[in-house]
């Protein structure tokens, strides 16, 4: 693909330009070491790494474009420069042009939130695909162009790779995607140039303080990505979160809400919850779902109000999300010959401990004892280490501090964050076990008929990364084979 340079700067917000720009663009690149010949580098001031020290190596490898919030003090010959307000901007409004804005080709719903996203948009994807719908999926999970899988390292990619996405979604065919919308992807204006039909909120809560420094930055980066919404769009959010309406103050789209506890625009209640599913009375109409807990009620009312308000009919909306399973690790159960319950679940927050925990206590009724295996993730919000201990101190029976993901941090500092959370009439039912492996293994060993066994944190994931270095791990894996499970 090639574009002239001329039509892809477009409203990027250019301050200078020095050069010729009616030169043809084959590339997009933010990253030196992906230039080919005839890219053009856009040079971000990252967290950690100032893209303009890469500028000449960008030339160097055949970029013929510079864009950049710093001109260099010297310029090569033959290379176009063009200085921006903002390079994170502008990389999304320029690779949004290269690829003919395709976003605006689709119905594409952005859902923000601290907890919900994954299993929300996955809940969406697969009753829009059986519905007959081409569809794509961003999510943090896997990305689908129709029912071809991609690889996901982010919950919401970078402008290149996501706008990439996007276009072959276009040129599949796709008329929706649903995808997930992170803070950090809106702080880093990664969705700058995306045109949303529709954006959804599910809650807030403590997470991500570590970059975004405080609660009150985390939320005003989610009520922006509402706040940028189209007036042809339509925005939809949680009646029972406390800042639910703060999200959609300020929005030009329609606003609609959903509630579990309140009048609403759509309605829901919980008629029977357990392990195998929940009967629930949506909009005064009965469905059974395979999908477990509070948290996940909300889920299935976002997908249901979000497939109505995009002209699905009602009845045939409910008979397919009855048959829909959730998203891979979250609250993912399994059973063994002694009845024991092995659940996988995602929860690295500590309200989404609570809304697993308090689930599993709600169905459990007291039957058998909660073990609890958890860690928290290294270089990532401190402060909700020992929060997150003292909800699964509080809400289980047995509770095993170890390892989740330390990455450049030390596991065993990071369980003292944790322990720092376990009251003194707690450590009775801790263990503290290092080795993820062994946690879950002691965590088997200890349950008896009608235990449940929560593992936590990882979810999905299928490595534990250590010290920068990646390596195969699965939650699943290893607790289907601790409790004796055919792993296929």
């Amino acid at each position: 693909m090639t574009k002239l340079c001329c039509d892809i700067i477009l409203n990027s917000s250019i301050i200078e330009i020095i050069g010729n720009t009616n030169i043809p663009v084959n590339s997009i690149c933010f990253d030196s070491r992906n230039i080919s010949k005839g890219s053009l580098f856009v040079a971000i001031k990252g967290i950690k790494v100032d893209g303009h020290i890469f500028i000449s190596d960008a030339i160097n490898a055949g970029a013929v474009v510079i864009v950049c919030e710093v001109l260099p003090p010297t310029f090569s010959n033959n290379v176009t420069y063009i200085k921006v307000k903002d390079s994170s901007y502008a990389l999304g409004i320029i690779t949004s042009n290269f690829y003919d804005n395709p976003s605006s080709k689709l119905n594409l719903v952005g859902v923000t939130g601290t907890n919900g996203k994954t299993t929300t948009v996955t809940l969406l994807y697969n009753l829009f695909m059986k519905l007959g719908y081409k569809t794509g999926l961003i999510s943090t999970v896997r990305n689908f162009v129709n029912n071809k899988e991609y690889n996901a390292n982010y919950t919401t990619p970078d402008a290149v790779s996501l706008n990439k996405l996007l276009d072959m979604m276009v040129k599949e065919g796709c008329t929706h995607c649903f995808m997930e919308v992170s803070s950090h992807a809106i702080s880093q204006k990664r969705i700058a140039g995306i045109t949303f039909s529709a954006g959804v909120f599910t809650n807030i809560t403590h997470d991500h303080l570590d970059f975004h420094k405080s609660f009150d930055e985390y939320l005003k980066a989610k009520k922006s990505f509402f706040d940028s919404l189209p007036p042809s769009a339509f925005a939809l959010s949680n009646a029972d979160d406390k800042n639910g309406n703060i999200m959609l103050q300020n929005t030009k789209a329609s606003k609609y809400y959903y509630s579990l506890n309140k009048n609403a625009d759509f309605r829901c209640k919980i008629l029977e919850n357990s392990f195998t599913g929940m009967l629930l009375l949506i909009d005064n109409t009965e469905m059974w779902t395979r999908l477990v807990g509070k948290f996940n009620a909300y889920n299935i009312l976002v997908a249901y109000a979000t497939a109505l308000l995009m002209g699905i009919d009602k009845k045939e909306t409910l008979t397919v999300l009855s048959n829909i399973k959730g998203a891979e690790g979250r609250f993912e159960c399994v059973t063994n010959d002694k009845n024991i319950i092995g659940i996988v679940d995602y929860a690295h927050t500590p309200d989404a401990l609570k809304n697993v925990l308090s689930t599993i206590i709600e169905i459990n009724e007291k039957q058998g004892k909660i073990i609890t295996v958890v860690g928290a993730g290294g270089d990532r919000d401190k402060t909700k280490r020992p929060v997150m201990a003292a909800i699964v101190c509080e809400l289980s029976d047995k509770i095993i501090l170890t390892s989740d993901n330390p990455r450049s941090e030390n596991s065993n500092d990071i369980i003292e964050d944790m322990k720092k959370g376990v009251k003194a009439n707690y450590w009775n039912k801790v263990i503290v076990i290092t080795d993820r492996r062994e946690a879950i293994k002691t965590a088997c060993s200890l349950a008896n008929s009608n235990d449940i066994i929560l593992v936590a944190g990882k979810g999905h994931e299928k490595y534990q990364e250590i010290k920068g270095i990646r390596t195969h791990f699965d939650d699943m894996e290893i607790l289907k084979k601790c409790l004796n499970i055919n792993l296929q």
